[in-house]
Order: structure tokens, then C-alpha cells, then sequence
């Protein structure tokens, strides 16, 4: 796969296929062999993992991963690198590439197919695999839609990940682990650490793509949580807290909240102050406990 560590390389195979880049689909390729090494060691996959990647690509990552995973499964959704990825990726027995969107896939069913096929026997979604793990280089108009799936359909074991490690825009990676009272803080940062430990991998500069995108990169590898770090008696409602919380930014949660599940203003203030929450505080000084403690509120009040 040296082949592909390259610009120059990267481009002559494209030009072999007749492929070109799509802005609509977000595709910059990865050609630094460092970086590759990096996000695999950051995402630590073992041998007895079961690998997903979103979005292979011309098939840099999924190599990498192939060489340490027992399985690697590829989506990739342009039709047009299918060809590209069967030449780049025909020395690994272990990998399948799947045409499809990411978006549109039944994550569970594609876990327990993958065990079938592996001769796995039905002992959870796990099966024998040491461990599921999701990477990609993720585009950025998708991002947050292609993290939260997995954080939602996984939600606290059902599908036995354990990881998502994802090369991101670095802009988003900086709201995703931002913490309260800056300016980066919002919904995501609150919804991807209700689920998840999040670290840092690496930054990646925008030198090592091909074509080269405009801003830099973070790698994030996101832990999935064993136990909420909260306790809530509805997470719909903690989630809906939190989306009319940061839905305007500008306002105090006294303004913000009101008319949640049917509440006038006087209820909640009073549920705030319930709370031990200054009613003219903003969503974006809240931590998770208190997100939490008003979400349960709300859930007993409403």
C-alpha cells in the first residue's frame, strides 16, 4: 500500500479509472504513511476486531486496518471507487467492500451478517470478534449525522462498539470535547460526551490530502461509555432539554425552555430554581449534571 503515500501516485490511479473528486461528496484522500500509522495505533485495533470504515476511499486506512483486524468492512457510497478500492485492496482477504450509504444502513444487522459469514456463533452481536470498531475520514458536510447514528443505534451495548475513531474537520472536533462556558460548547459537545470519552489523536494538516481541503483536521477517537454519566428517567426528554437550551444561544434558559413539553414561564422558573439553576443562566454554561437535573424535572413536572 506505499503505493498510495503519495500525491502523485493517488492521482495517477484516479487517472487510470478516470475518477474524479466530488465536492458534493466531500472526498479528500489521506496520502501521508505517518498519519495513516497514527489514526490506526489511535483507534487500537487488535487482531481479533471486527472493523467498519466509513468510507474507504482509495483504501489507505482500510489496508492499515486490514494488516491488524481479523475483519474490515468498507462503505463506501461513490460507486465510482469501487473499481479503484478492488485493485488497491485485492492482497487482503479480510476486507469486503460494501456500495451503499452509511446513512441508510441497519448497523445491527450489518454486525450480525458479518458474524454469519465469518462462521461466528450467535452469542451476541459480538460474537467471537475481540471488539467492534468504527473508522473513517469522515466528510465534513456529514459529519455529526454519520457520529450521532452510530452513537444512537449503539446506545449503551447494543451493538458491542467500542470505539469510533474519526478524522474530522478540526472546527468540529473543537465542539465536540469543548466544555462549558465556551464559545465552541453547544448540543453536540453535549450529546457525543452523554455517550462517549472523548480524546484527542492527532491534528492533521490540510498539506497531507489529495486535493488538499481548506482548513485542517483533528482525529478524535470517541470511547463509547459503559454507564451513562448521568442518570436520567428519559433521555428523549434530557435530549430535548438540551436542544431547546442551545436552539438560541443568546437567550437565558428562562426564555429558552419556556413552552418545552406545554410549560408556560412561571413553570419554569420554578423547576429551575428546583433545580439550584439560576433561571437567567444560558445552555452553554451547563455541564451534564445539570442539563440532567432539569431534564428529570421536566419529566416529573410536565
Amino acid at each position: 500500500m506505499d503505493k498510495l503515500y503519495s500525491p502523485a501516485t493517488a492521482k495517477m490511479i484516479m487517472n487510470k479509472y478516470g475518477f474524479r473528486t466530488s465536492k458534493s461528496l466531500g472526498q479528500n484522500f489521506l496520502t501521508d504513511r505517518n498519519i495513516v500509522d497514527i489514526i490506526i495505533r489511535g483507534a487500537g485495533i487488535e487482531e481479533g476486531d471486527l472493523v467498519i470504515e466509513v468510507g474507504p476511499g482509495m483504501g489507505v486506512l482500510t489496508a492499515s486496518a486490514a494488516e491488524k483486524a481479523r475483519r474490515v468492512i468498507g462503505i463506501e457510497i461513490d460507486e465510482n471507487l469501487i473499481s479503484v478500492l478492488k485493485e488497491t485492496l485485492k492482497e487482503y482477504d479480510n476486507v469486503r467492500i460494501i456500495h451503499g450509504d452509511f446513512l441508510k444502513m441497519d448497523l445491527g444487522e450489518l454486525i450480525r451478517e458479518v458474524q454469519k459469514e465469518a462462521g461466528e456463533a450467535e452469542k451476541g452481536n459480538r460474537g467471537s470478534f475481540t471488539g467492534v470498531k468504527i473508522i473513517g475520514n469522515l466528510p465534513y458536510y456529514i459529519t455529526s449525522p454519520i457520529i450521532m447514528k452510530v452513537l444512537e443505534e449503539h446506545a449503551y451495548g447494543a451493538l458491542g462498539i467500542q470505539s469510533l475513531t474519526v478524522m474530522i474537520q478540526k472546527e468540529v472536533a473543537d465542539r465536540i470535547r469543548a466544555v462549558p462556558g465556551t464559545k465552541a460548547y453547544g448540543a453536540l459537545s453535549v450529546a457525543v460526551q452523554y455517550y462517549c470519552a472523548v480524546e484527542t489523536v492527532t491534528v492533521v494538516s490540510k498539506e497531507v490530502f489529495t486535493p488538499k481541503p481548506k482548513v485542517d483536521s483533528a482525529v478524535l477517537r470517541l470511547s463509547m461509555r459503559e454507564e451513562p454519566p448521568v442518570k436520567l428517567l428519559d433521555p428523549a426528554v434530557f435530549f430535548a432539554v438540551v436542544k431547546a437550551g442551545f436552539g438560541q444561544r443568546r437567550k437565558t434558559l428562562l426564555n429558552s425552555l419556556t413552552g418545552l413539553n406545554g410549560m408556560d414561564k412561571q413553570q419554569i422558573q420554578s423547576l429551575l430554581e428546583r433545580a439550584g439553576i439560576d433561571p437567567g443562566r444560558r445552555a452553554e454554561t451547563l455541564d451534564l449534571q445539570e442539563f440532567a437535573a432539569i431534564a428529570n424535572l421536566v419529566g416529573i413536572c410536565s
